[in-house]
């Protein structure tokens, strides 16, 4: 895969004095555009990337819990430059049509522009921690083609994940839900992102990543008729695992991922729906006891 060029926002400053100066309207007319794009960002694309909201902080003074928002193609995240993780990834998954193509995954991860501490491929090197994705290379890339693949391997992406957690365990959740729960229940939301414990650990490679303590996934598929109401299922697996594990003896409330994150997921629902689906765990509707036990492909 081609390097990518690191922006360097003294350049960019430059650039917009210079043309300030000599072209004063031109700049304008630059600015009232950015003003557009932003507000078709803020108010039109990136809502149709989640579902029900953006996630917020419950505290939004806490540093650790501050993002700025990526939307990239087939998912969105928000990523802390101070933690070097995305907090919290979404994505929409549906079933796979018979004749989607496959795409041959990439050898190396790329560094993203848009992280101001500019993470890369090396940083994890030897660290004992695999790359581990939020938003899946075979899903994403199955449903949304080579581009979106190749922004699944941005770093803005990755969090560190143990061996037995990246190969086996979050493998196996990956798998399950796109083959099983959005051929079963049609469309599905997905979140998900790291948990970290107040403790903060880094990376041996690289001081600017954090080492999350354990991983979370919400799955939220909305209802067929309008009387209906949605079905959520939540899940929080620590970094030591052997892989193996049952996929139900992780289940948790979505009250629970969101205790734990410090965000608040669906707050767009109304407010009794929402205390509801976040407060309750059922498995039923997912069939999850049947596919709990499938082994990884590794």
């Amino acid at each position: 895969m081609a390097k990518q060029k690191k922006i360097n926002p003294l350049h960019i400053f430059l650039i917009f004095w210079q043309l300030g100066r000599h072209h004063p309207f031109a700049l304008l007319l630059l600015v009232l555009a950015s003003g557009g794009w932003y507000g078709y960002e803020l108010y039109y694309a990136r809502p149709q990337m989640v579902y029900m909201g953006i996630p917020e902080a419950h505290d939004w003074k806490h540093p650790f819990t501050w993002t700025r928002i990526f939307r990239n193609e087939g998912f969105m995240v928000g990523y802390s430059d101070l933690r070097g993780n995305p907090l919290w990834v979404s994505y929409p998954l549906k079933p796979v049509p018979d004749n989607a193509p496959y795409h041959e995954r990439p050898q190396r991860f790329s560094a993203d522009w848009r992280n101001l501490t500019h993470i890369t491929h090396g940083d994890y090197t030897h660290s004992g921690y695999d790359r581990g994705h939020m938003a899946p290379n075979y899903a994403i890339s199955r449903l949304y083609g080579k581009t979106a693949q190749l922004d699944t391997f941005l770093m803005t992406n990755i969090t560190p994940q143990k061996p037995n957690l990246n190969q086996k365990l979050w493998q196996r959740l990956e798998e399950v839900e796109i083959d099983y729960f959005a051929k079963q229940l049609g469309t599905v939301w997905v979140f998900t992102g790291p948990i970290f414990d107040p403790e903060i650990e880094r990376l041996k490679s690289s001081y600017r990543v954090q080492i999350p303590d354990a991983f979370y996934k919400i799955y939220l598929a909305p209802p067929a008729k309008k009387e209906q109401a949605p079905k959520t299922l939540a899940l929080i697996v620590p970094q030591q695992v052997r892989g193996q594990e049952p996929l139900d003896r992780f289940l948790v409330s979505v009250d629970e991922v969101e205790e734990r994150t410090g965000f608040d997921f669906f707050h767009k629902l109304e407010d009794t729906l929402e205390e509801k689906l976040e407060s309750s765990i059922d498995p039923t509707p997912w069939k999850l006891k049947a596919i709990a036990r499938l082994p990884a492909r590794y």
